[in-house]
């Protein structure tokens, strides 16, 4: 199956204030490819793969809060200041006990796993305490600020 990019994704991304990284569980190699193949390779300002993730001789992938600290450290920012943009529910929980804000991305529909709506693809409508905001395209997250 073939991957494509949408250049208005590369547009909101260009759009959004502040800097920008990929933090991923994929290794590098993969984590380039997709991203060659969607166009967004220039989109942000910096990548962390699960290659980044070692700590202490052990691999601390996401949600590990432990390695978001480290992150966070390492580009100088405190986490309060970051915004965590994540599909993953369990990763944005573990990123908001750091006081990080988070934006629930839910741009690919989910059946849902109850039957409802025929079998239909729905968007999931619980918004957990943690997630600050809700979105399923880049160009939401340009118009709602923090």
């Amino acid at each position: 199956q073939r991957v494509y990019g949408h250049p208005h994704d590369l547009a909101a991304l260009r759009a959004l204030p502040g800097r920008k990284y990929i933090l991923t569980n994929a290794p590098r190699a993969y984590t380039m490819r997709v991203l060659g193949a969607l166009g967004l390779e220039r989109g942000f300002d910096g990548i962390a793969t699960i290659e980044d993730m070692a700590m202490f001789g052990d691999l601390r992938p996401k949600p590990d809060a432990r390695m978001f600290r480290r992150l966070a450290r390492r580009l100088r920012v405190h986490p309060a200041r970051c915004v965590l943009v994540e599909d993953t529910l369990v990763h944005q929980k573990s990123a908001r006990g750091l006081h990080m804000k988070t934006v629930w991305m839910q741009r690919w529909l989910r059946i849902a796993p109850w039957g409802g709506g025929g079998g239909m693809p729905t968007r999931l409508t619980a918004n957990p305490g943690y997630v600050d905001r809700k979105v399923s395209s880049l160009r939401q997250l340009v118009r709602m600020p923090f």
